[in-house]
């Protein structure tokens, strides 16, 4: 079930906020707890083990904190370690084994061609493993470096683990952050209506704008890239640099608000990215807990910037290989990961100063590398990637079969009136007016107009799943 669905917006949240409203605060945690679980059942209903690795994940996590009390360092170094290895053993076997052992058969088959290798297990990804695995995680060095104590209620820590609004897609929230609005908070009927405000926000840029637009790169797919223009692959490219953006905008900006609906404060998890001048101020305004997570648990302890230049870029190195992993098992998203890198080490040397001093000069270097980096993001097969660089950039030797002449054409056409809009929603404007005018009644038409326009899209079908929930 995803938020942008009939069924939870009809039926799972409008049962969930009557139960959670008339449940007096100090039982509110448990309402929280089994409604999570619910919804999180609902969307494993082909794998049911898949709540009990949940279940088993809060109920471990839980007890190795509650060991760490009290304890000598050395021994809770000890239980940090059994905690991580778990967690993170869970998410290679389920993400990364058969990545693992694909590299494997290769060494082997190119040294024994005669030889089979090893069988890959096929493992299905668990919905929303990536994002628990790094808030339990969290939880759990948290408690080691002496934060806070370790959570001793399990349904407290159970509700912000396995917590519905942001359990599968992010925000990535640590404990710390919403550790006083678990143990006390109050909703009042202003922050419900800011949050289903907020909610239908995301919704529209999540159904109008990310499922709509979505199409444009899907015509590139069924097409072939062999067979495109170099137009339309640019075309087409723009299209996903729009889809990818407000899809996970959008299922953010829902999470955000159906959070405030509940009595929490979760952090922003893009502030308008497109409008960055460097690659380095696109990854602080681009799925920021995300990066916050890994230079609070990855960057700072390699040393941060601390430690001289040299050992700046290797800790870069380190932070966005395992960022490319994170976001998938496939060669691409290392190789995305490293191009990300490249380019923040050499801003990191002096590039960006000069991109920060001449904006002009930034806006367009980035428009041209951010698409170029999705593309690669995207296209996990990599003889297709190179297909559709000789495609962008004609020079490049590929072979091309024939093109229709008038295919750029076609698709502007129909879909010009979207892309301009996504131009414009990738802007501050849209969202300054949306603050000022959200209760006027010009606010309330429009957010009528984008609730069931919403509702008309995913009746007729015209909804696509979650980018990220393949991460």
């Amino acid at each position: 079930m995803v938020f942008s669905s009939l069924e939870f917006i009809f039926f799972f949240l409008p049962a969930f906020l009557l139960i959670y409203f008339i449940t007096p605060w100090r039982l509110r945690n448990f309402v929280l707890f089994i409604g999570s679980m619910v919804f999180y059942s609902l969307g494993t209903l082909d794998q049911p083990e898949y709540i009990l690795l949940l279940l088993l994940s809060i109920t471990v996590n839980y007890s190795l904190a509650r060991a760490m009390d009290g304890r000598r360092r050395g021994f809770r170094k000890f239980l940090l370690t059994i905690g991580l290895i778990y967690d993170f053993g869970w998410l290679f076997l389920f993400k990364y084994a058969d990545f693992f052992l694909s590299g494997v058969n290769a060494v082997v088959q190119a040294a024994a061609p005669e030889s089979s290798g090893i069988q890959p297990l096929g493992l299905t990804l668990p919905i929303g493993i990536s994002f628990y695995t790094f808030q339990i995680a969290s939880y759990l060095i948290d408690v080691y470096r002496g934060k806070f104590p370790a959570e001793r209620n399990f349904i407290d820590l159970g509700a912000y683990i396995s917590m519905y609004p942001q359990l599968i897609a992010g925000p990535i929230v640590t404990y710390g952050q919403v550790l006083d609005k678990m143990k006390k908070r109050t909703v009042s009927s202003r922050a419900v209506v800011s949050g289903l405000q907020v909610f239908i926000f995301g919704l529209g840029l999540k159904v109008l704008l990310a499922n709509r637009v979505a199409g444009l790169w899907t015509a590139l797919s069924t097409i072939g890239y062999e067979s495109v223009s170099t137009p339309l692959a640019w075309l087409g490219l723009l299209g996903f640099t729009f889809q990818i953006y407000f899809d996970f905008f959008g299922y953010s900006l829902m999470a955000i608000g159906l959070g405030r609906m509940l009595g929490f404060q979760f952090p922003m998890n893009f502030r308008h990215p497109y409008l960055s001048l460097s690659m380095t101020e696109f990854w602080r305004r681009w799925h920021i807990t995300l990066g916050a997570w890994f230079r609070e648990y990855v960057y700072i302890p390699l040393g941060g910037s601390r430690r001289g230049t040299g050992r700046t870029i290797f800790n870069l190195l380190m932070v966005w290989l395992l960022t490319g992993l994170w976001h998938g098992a496939h060669l691409n998203f290392l190789i995305w990961g490293l191009i990300i890198f490249v380019f923040i080490a050499i801003e990191k040397l002096g590039l960006k100063s000069s991109l920060d001093r001449r904006p002009a000069l930034g806006h367009i270097y980035m428009i041209f590398l951010i698409p170029i980096t999705w593309a690669v993001f995207q296209i996990t097969d990599l003889s297709q990637l190179g297909l559709f660089f000789s495609r962008l950039f004609p020079f490049l030797p590929g072979e091309t079969a024939a093109v229709f002449a008038g295919d750029f054409s076609k698709y502007l056409s129909e879909y010009w009136y979207l892309l301009l809009a996504c131009l414009l929603f990738c802007t501050r404007l849209p969202y300054r007016l949306f603050s000022k005018g959200h209760d006027s009644i010009l606010g309330t038409i429009f957010l009528l107009a984008v609730f069931w326009g919403s509702v008309y899209c995913m009746y007729k079908g015209l909804n696509d799943p979650f980018l990220y929930f393949r991460f």
